[in-house]
């Protein structure tokens, strides 16, 4: 592929991606999909289970939706929860994959086995006609005089670094969310550069303070395995104590609060699945009492709630031509403060991306095509590399990976945080650059400033400890800070509040779910 033109053109091959992708098709688009990686292949998701939650209209529905709205602090939509619900209940009912129902589940749920729902999500995009091409990582997006999103440009990895552009009536951005190359178990590809391309071209972003998510992974002393596998092997089944044996009741929250304080946190082994145990075993990750010792890995707004704001019910952002599906999405809608965990996580993930490649299709049908369209400039890209990317990198990583930073925050270290990001900018935006692999990896640490500043202003803004954002200076959830944040910007970074707005009625779900 060199040039090419298309109807909808979807940016990340995860579940949200490809959730859209099929549902565009269906919609009776021409559908392109092109990933950084291997589409079905690369992501969290491909690393353990994905759970979603199918609640039938009924009680148990209001009833999670109620539990949901308490766990975010008030910030979610009700409206918003029930439409994911509502679609992600009516989607299933066509899910032809292997799927588990968890007996006795609160809310119900189903469980998939993470690489088989990629793979059989894949195999359903290409039979339904879209084009999917790996390892294609975009670096920046194509707009009309108008500033209306109509395409995308990249490389091809495997073809010697090759440009490729596509023209299209619509993109998705399903790129996933930012971990800071952390290390979480799929996250070496969640950089941001999604979100960057997004707001080069205009587009805001919503809940970028609750982007501290952390989880736990065990701690190997025998082997260094590839990044993608030890924190893989996640503890999420096991009981957790402190390092004085005492049990901690309320496993993650207390687990972080103990490393954050110190304390050493083990997980006891009896609610390990067999083949976790044996691995952990065999790689001198178990102790002589029979535990392992656990750690904190960021997420970020992998598991977070941070992204670029929907606009619409359809997902589209506030940029014309451009939409936005799963992690790459501000959640705050949903999630509210919580992080984006669980069944809603996986639903959310497929609601999303079923709206945004139906609104993107129904875009591309009616928006007027022009001949003239221009490649934005984009921070990272420059011709040359005057600076090492992994000097930005290791920067952006100081200020976000310890828990000191991103777990309990002050105003003095954001304030801190904030200005040696800031500094930093100017040099990563012209200063970064190269061809083929150096570009790449050029684009990804600007990528990683950029969020880490807008996480960082938002988190600053925000004078309260509510849900995942947690101040140690405003350590109590305020009443007047129960309201949602906008960022956005980047040689000057601006955060303000989000006005009020009509809720989203639930008739709005799409009403043609695709079997897949």
């Amino acid at each position: 592929m060199s040039s090419i033109e298309t109807d909808v053109l979807i940016l990340g091959g995860g579940p949200a991606g490809l959730w859209a992708a099929v549902s565009a098709a269906a919609a009776g688009a021409r559908v392109v999909l092109v990933d950084k990686s291997r589409c079905g292949s690369a992501g969290p998701t491909v690393y353990g289970t994905t759970t979603l939650w199918d609640i039938p209209a009924g009680p148990a529905r209001a009833a999670a939706v109620e539990q949901a709205l308490v766990r975010g602090g008030g910030l979610g939509d009700p409206a918003w929860l029930h439409r994911v619900i509502e679609e992600t209940n009516q989607r299933l009912r066509h899910w032809s994959g292997t799927r588990v129902t968890e007996a006795g589940g609160d809310p119900p749920r189903v469980r998939l086995d993470g690489a088989s729902y990629l793979r059989r999500l894949r195999r359903g995009a290409l039979e339904v006609g879209v084009r999917i091409f790996d390892h294609h990582p975009a670096l920046n997006l194509l707009v009309d005089p108008a500033g209306t999103v109509v395409g995308a440009a990249g490389i091809q990895r495997h073809n010697r670094f090759r440009p490729w552009t596509v023209r299209a009536g619509a993109v998705v951005i399903a790129t996933g969310g930012c971990a800071f190359l952390s290390g979480a178990a799929g996250t070496e590809g969640s950089t941001g550069e999604g979100l960057l391309m997004a707001v080069e071209a205009g587009a805001e972003l919503a809940g970028m303070e609750f982007s501290s998510a952390y989880g736990l992974a065990p701690v190997l002393s025998r082997v260094r395995p590839h990044p993608t596998v030890a924190p893989g092997l996640s503890m999420r089944f096991a009981t957790l104590y402190d390092e004085s044996g005492a049990e901690l009741p309320d496993r993650y929250p207390a687990a972080l609060s103990a490393i954050a304080d110190g304390r050493r946190v083990y997980a006891a082994l009896d609610e390990v699945p067999d083949t976790v145990r044996h691995w952990l075993s065999r790689h001198g990750a178990v102790d002589a009492a029979g535990r392992v010792p656990v750690r904190a890995v960021l997420e970020g707004t992998v598991r977070g709630a941070g992204g670029l704001a929907p606009a619409g019910p359809d997902c589209a952002t506030t940029v014309r031509g451009l939409f936005v599906a799963g992690d790459a999405a501000g959640r705050e809608l949903v999630v509210g403060a919580a992080g984006a965990a669980g069944g809603l996580s996986g639903a959310w993930a497929l609601s999303s991306g079923s709206w945004a490649g139906t609104g993107a299709a129904t875009f591309a049908a009616t928006a007027e095509r022009v001949s003239v369209a221009r490649s934005l400039a984009g921070a990272g890209l420059g011709p040359h590399a005057h600076i090492d990317p992994r000097s930005v990198i290791g920067l952006v990583q100081e200020h976000t990976l310890p828990l000191r930073r991103s777990y309990r925050r002050s105003a003095g270290s954001l304030a801190d945080s904030i200005a040696e990001l800031d500094t930093m900018w100017p040099g990563a935006q012209f200063e970064l650059g190269g061809h083929g692999a150096a570009q790449v990896r050029a684009r990804q640490a600007a990528a990683l400033l950029a969020v880490a500043r807008w996480a960082g202003y938002s988190a600053l803004e925000r004078a309260e400890s509510r849900g995942i954002h947690r101040r140690i200076d405003h350590p109590e959830p305020v009443a007047d800070w129960r309201v949602r944040l906008r960022c956005g910007g980047l040689d000057e970074v601006w955060v303000r509040r989000e006005a009020p707005r009509e809720p989203v009625g639930a008739e709005l779900t799409a009403t043609r779910p695709a079997a897949v």
